[in-house]
């Protein structure tokens, strides 16, 4: 293989909801299969740890919350990692055993002010086990604002691989122009985008933003069943009565001009592998640079806060 040549993994599966040991020896399976097939780099499902509650009220109508409802988000709380914690410490070693670069969808628990907040986050792994970034979704869609609290600019975070630059935005954030934006100017390579929308319109969503951002965009998504639901948990009646399959999948790797490199995988778990070809995407920007050679900085520009934002400053 040559030097701009990589191997990628997408897993398509999901764990058993709100169970962490669940969700970990998942990433072991995954990750040891998707090396054996000569993979570098292996991505995996938005919230993969913790898990997507798809079709979960958590008792939680406008205006009043259940207890039942506090006490299923309690189970949710304990499914959480800390990042970095004992959790990331064992999948750095995982990551070491397969020497993978691993990019993860986390329920992520805040660890520096109340310890309550979660985040939907995306944490990564260098092949030797290092804890390398992570980022956490800046604005979660709908109802999700009751389960996670909003990220801040300061986790836009562009990882350096032999093979190219590697980062990431969650489901719904790719629908924030200006959030693709800040990424093309980090220049991006290849985008990993975690995702629960299974819809065919996230596929277009997918193309366009490969050949807008002239980049390799790899998403990753769940197959959940109603299987995946513990009994025992106290709203399950929230999802009693829907179909045995909550999410179809979709998830694909697109090429920089927007074609697929491998085609969406739907109805069952899979692990998707691709050989890319990393001088595509500098062929690629020959006629189109969002950032380059095609914006227009005398006429638009963004303005980009990194900086931590904390509720607290001691003085």
């Amino acid at each position: 293989m040559g030097k701009g040549q990589v191997r990628v993994a997408v897993v398509q599966a999901a764990p058993v909801l709100f169970d962490k040991a669940s969700a970990l020896e998942l990433i072991g399976k995954w990750a040891r299969q998707a090396a054996e097939e000569g993979a570098r780099m292996a991505v995996f499902p938005e919230v993969f740890i913790g898990g997507y509650p798809r079709g979960l009220y958590f008792g939680a109508p406008v205006g009043s919350r259940s207890a039942a409802g506090r006490q299923d988000w309690e189970k949710y709380w304990h499914s959480a990692i800390e990042i970095p914690g004992g959790d990331t410490e064992a999948i750095g070693r995982i990551a070491k055993q397969t020497g993978l670069y691993l990019v993860i969808g986390t329920v992520e628990r805040d660890s520096e002010f109340s310890g309550s907040t979660l985040y939907n986050s995306i944490v990564y792994f260098g092949p030797d086990g290092s804890l390398l970034g992570k980022h956490r979704k800046l604005v979660p869609t709908g109802a999700e604002r009751l389960l996670w609290g909003q990220g801040d600019g300061s986790t836009l975070t562009v990882i350096d691989t032999p093979f190219g630059r590697i980062g990431g935005l969650i489901c719904w954030e790719n629908y924030m122009p200006l959030a693709r934006t800040a990424m093309y100017a980090k220049g991006i390579d290849i985008l990993v985008t975690p995702t629960a929308d299974a819809r065919d319109t996230w596929q277009a969503t997918l193309r366009h933003i490969a050949c807008e951002g002239r980049c390799f965009v790899v998403s990753s998504n769940q197959y959940a069943t109603k299987a995946a639901y513990p009994s025992e948990l106290a709203c399950y009646a929230d999802i009693a009565e829907a179909d045995e399959v909550l999410s179809r999948g979709g998830s694909a790797i697109v090429g920089p001009l927007g074609d697929y490199v491998v085609p969406p995988l739907y109805d069952r778990e899979g692990l998707l592998v691709a050989e890319l070809d990393m001088s595509e995407v500098t062929r690629s920007r020959f006629d189109f640079d969002a950032v380059g050679h095609y914006s227009r900085p005398d006429v638009f520009q963004l303005l980009v806060h990194e900086g931590k934002r904390a509720p607290v400053v001691a003085d």
